[in-house]
């Protein structure tokens, strides 16, 4: 876990291992080249002031994300000088934007993997700069290396998974580079209380985002539908959250034919979880809803050869809505967050649900099962019911649900659909306020009708062409009525395949988290959009 703290040091007198310092390309200078972005004063004048120029002629270019490492003249206590780019230059008056610094730090952070200590002098106008550059450097800083050099994983084995004895991914694997272990943010105020609660935000949703990673990333032999839910109820009594786990009895109990339904070919029976963290002042209650499928093979529908290796990531969903309503807790919002993990492996076997089969789901509908590998949407129809019936103030489920949805917006962006257009603006705006890429998306009736089934009251498939949408219109169907809602569909971007970039990593990405805790403080504060 890398540490943080604000310095009241000056960039060159500040001990450490490097020294950060941002660099831009263009407008500001009059040879339109290179510029020393604010807050590397000090080590410009180190340079005699020709740090831009060494940079030049060692091809730095200022584009974002580029890092350059020299060493560090006489009169800095850090030997090494670390420059990344911030892309062009803001205009006169105007400052670098939020998520500039965040994906620079996250580059540099990323790039001193194995360093012990980090000053980052990167531009502080305000407590907000201060807290994009934590993010991105703590974001940046991590990596999973729990099944490393002998490493036990989550808990070391299975056993230990139920017990709740979750991976911690950035601290393993001895012998192996180790991540940034300190950050030091130079020109951020350890007094003032603003630079402090953005330092003590930035620390706990970064934790949580990388404990979704963790989750992501452990290999599905360790993380199934019981184990995962006996981190969140681990999770649950360490932050004062209230745990609720319907397990295989109570789902027959109760008639979740949907989770069962996709759940019952695995040898590792499914889980409903129900997260609820509750504050005595807050005067909404937001519902979070995530896909829990901690493998998924396709069922009967079998994925063909090449798809198969990445599907520990579809309970990406389940781990973001996790993590938001914990980073809620620790962040003591005067709101009700309840997540709801909906966890299900997807396996063929002679038990499997077959092509053909008709679920009653909890609410009653039947759905004719017409491909087995359009499990997703069966298990959220199921915890969206559950989660209307307690009358929240808005419902978000989030998923990787269709690869229809990486065809249309690619692997960098999720899609937002909603059954209000103006709830749907509302996420997008706050998602590009944080940084997360992201889409509006319809939901067209005319693509309904394709889900008419002969047999059930709906079918699980639809048009092939739209089929992300389709995927939409079939959740809308398990929302309560007058009820808010809206789906996000993180297929793209919630596993990194390639590699990484900025502060994203290869691998669990912790995708949507930041929309939704923003989501959560915006309806704190009286504003669900």
């Amino acid at each position: 876990m890398t540490a943080l703290t604000l310095s009241t040091a000056g960039a060159a007198t500040l001990r450490a291992d490097a020294i950060v310092v941002g660099v831009a390309k263009g407008a500001a200078s009059k040879s339109g080249g290179l510029v020393v972005a604010a807050g590397a004063e000090a080590v410009d004048k180190a340079f005699d002031g020709k740090l831009a120029t060494v940079l030049e002629t060692l091809g730095a270019s200022g584009a974002e994300g580029e890092v350059t490492k020299l060493p560090a003249p006489s009169g800095l206590k850090a030997p090494v000088v670390v420059a990344v780019g911030l892309g062009a230059a803001p205009e006169k008056d105007e400052a670098y934007r939020a998520e500039s610094l965040r994906r620079a730090a996250g580059a540099a952070a990323r790039a001193l993997a194995g360093t012990k200590k980090a000053a980052f002098a990167l531009p502080i106008e305000a407590s907000e700069d201060a807290e994009a550059i934590a993010e991105g450097a703590l974001l940046g800083a991590y990596a999973f290396t729990a099944y490393q050099d002998g490493n036990g994983g989550l808990g070391g084995n299975a056993k230990d998974a139920k017990d709740g004895k979750a991976a911690k991914g950035a601290n393993g694997g001895n012998g192996k580079k180790q991540p940034l272990a300190e950050v030091a943010l130079v020109g951020a105020k350890p007094r003032d209380k603003a630079y402090k609660a953005a330092a003590e935000r930035a620390i706990a949703l970064t934790e949580e985002i990388n404990r979704a990673r963790d989750l992501v990333n452990t290999p599905p032999n360790d993380l199934y539908p019981e184990s995962f839910a006996a981190v969140a109820t681990a999770a649950g009594k360490e932050h004062g959250i209230k745990v609720q786990v319907f397990d295989e009895k109570a789902l027959v109990k109760g008639g979740y034919g949907g989770i069962l339904g996709v759940g019952q070919g695995a040898a590792n029976g499914p889980r409903l979880v129900r997260l609820g963290y509750t504050h005595p002042k807050a005067q909404k209650t937001l519902a979070l809803v995530g896909k829990g499928i901690t493998y998924d093979s396709g069922g009967i529908s079998l994925k063909p050869a090449g798809h198969n290796e990445t599907m520990k990531c579809d309970m990406s969903g389940a781990a973001a809505v996790f993590a938001t309503v914990v980073t809620a807790a620790r962040l003591g919002l005067e709101v009700n967050v309840t997540g709801w993990l909906a966890l299900a492996e997807n396996m063929p076997s002679g038990t499997a649900t077959r092509p053909g089969d008709v679920l009653r789901m909890y609410s009653g509908t039947t759905v004719e099962v017409l491909n087995t590998d359009a499990e997703g949407r069966l298990v959220l129809a199921d915890a969206i019911t559950k989660a209307s019936e307690e009358n929240p103030d808005a419902i978000v489920d989030v998923a990787t649900l269709t690869g229809a949805m990486v065809l249309a917006l690619g692997h960098r962006r999720f899609g937002i659909m909603a059954n209000d257009d103006a709830f749907r603006t509302s996420i997008h705006e706050i998602a590009e306020e944080v940084g997360e890429d992201s889409w509006p998306m319809p939901l067209p009736s005319d693509l309904r009708k394709g889900m008419d089934s002969p047999t059930a009251d709906i079918a699980n498939m639809g048009e092939r062409m739209g089929g992300g949408l389709v995927a939409g219109l079939f959740l809308k169907e398990f929302v309560g009525e007058d009820i808010t809602w809206a789906h996000l569909d993180i297929a793209g971007p919630a596993f990194n395949e390639g590699g990484p970039f900025g502060y994203t990593p290869k691998g669990g990405t912790g995708s949507a988290v930041r929309t939704l805790v923003k989501l959560a403080e915006r309806t704190a504060a009286g504003d669900l959009g």
